[in-house]
Parts: structure tokens; sequence; C-alpha cells
């Protein structure tokens, strides 16, 4: 489990989202990290490098004028802090094409991560998934749904912060 605390990305090392293989400058608050974020962030400047502190306390999206997610690619919730917490200190994820984020029980669920077929067969999920399945959003899971970013059915795995249920995302080239 990661040190860092993001309610909606629970474990970014694991996720791969974080990076801890050398030392580099936060974009944002000029300091040496040996933990930077490598997945998207919507901003008119060019930003290489964010420590997971300035994600968390907001500073990055505030000074770039920035967001980690698209509003326009992700389920709606009633609770605008919610969205907000979710577009500017959450760290994203990467996905093939438009990543999408999914809600549940009226707020984000957490993301966990890039998934294969099998990965939820071993996890004893693959059913729960078929019928948490939502069409207007992702293509039809199958054995053919893998984890590495590549051509293909791409799978993300979320999960809801408040019913425990798994959803799943899918993207194809």
């Amino acid at each position: 489990m990661s040190e860092y605390k993001f309610r909606y990305h629970p474990d970014p090392l694991k996720t791969g989202i974080f990076k801890n293989d050398k030392s580099m400058t936060c974009d944002c608050c000029g300091k040496r990290t040996d933990v930077y974020y490598t997945g998207p962030f919507y901003s008119v400047e060019n930003v290489d490098y964010i420590c997971p502190d300035c994600i968390l306390s907001g500073k990055a999206a505030d000074k770039f004028n920035g967001e980690f997610q698209d509003p326009v690619s992700m389920d709606e919730v009633s609770d605008p802090a919610k969205t907000d917490e979710l577009i500017h200190r959450t760290p994203g994820y990467c996905g093939w094409q438009q990543e999408y984020w999914l809600a549940h029980c009226d707020d984000y669920c957490a993301f966990i991560g890039y998934v294969s077929w099998q990965d939820l067969v071993d996890m004893g999920i693959e059913k729960e998934v078929m019928e948490t399945y939502r069409n207007d959003v992702c293509m039809i899971p199958s054995e053919y749904v893998k984890k590495e970013l590549s051509a293909g059915l791409n799978g993300y795995l979320f999960k809801c912060l408040h019913c425990g249920k798994y959803f799943l995302y899918t993207d194809i080239d």
C-alpha cells in the first residue's frame, strides 16, 4: 500500500501512475522528490513532473490551472466537492484512448488498477463485473480484456467506496 492517501486512487505506486525510479524536481513546488506523477494532466502549460504532495494539496491544479481528469469523461455525482477532489486532487490513470472515471452510490469509485480478464477470474469477481457492466461507457468485457496498454481491449478496475462492488471500464484501440 502506498503512503499517499488518495481516496479515488488509493495506491498510485502499485498502479504505476507514480514512479520512484529516480529523483526529480517537482514543476510545481520546485522541491526534489523520489516519487513523481506520470499520468495525464490537462493544462495549457507543459508540466513534466509533479510530486504527490502538490497533487494531494491541490497546488498543482491551482498553479497550472490544470485537471487530472477530463470533466466530460466521468460519471456525475451530486456533491461538487467530490468532483473537485477527483479533478484537482486525485492522480489520474492512463488509458488507451480516453480515460473515464466511474461512479456508484453517488460517489466516485476508487481506481484499483489495470486488469486482464484472467485477473478478474483470479480475484473471483468476473461474475460481479459482468453484472455491473455498463454498456453505456465501455466495450463488452470478455476473455480478451488485457491489462497492458496496447492494441486490443484494455481493462481498468474500479471499486465503489460505499457498497464495495467492482466495476470494469474498457476501451479499445
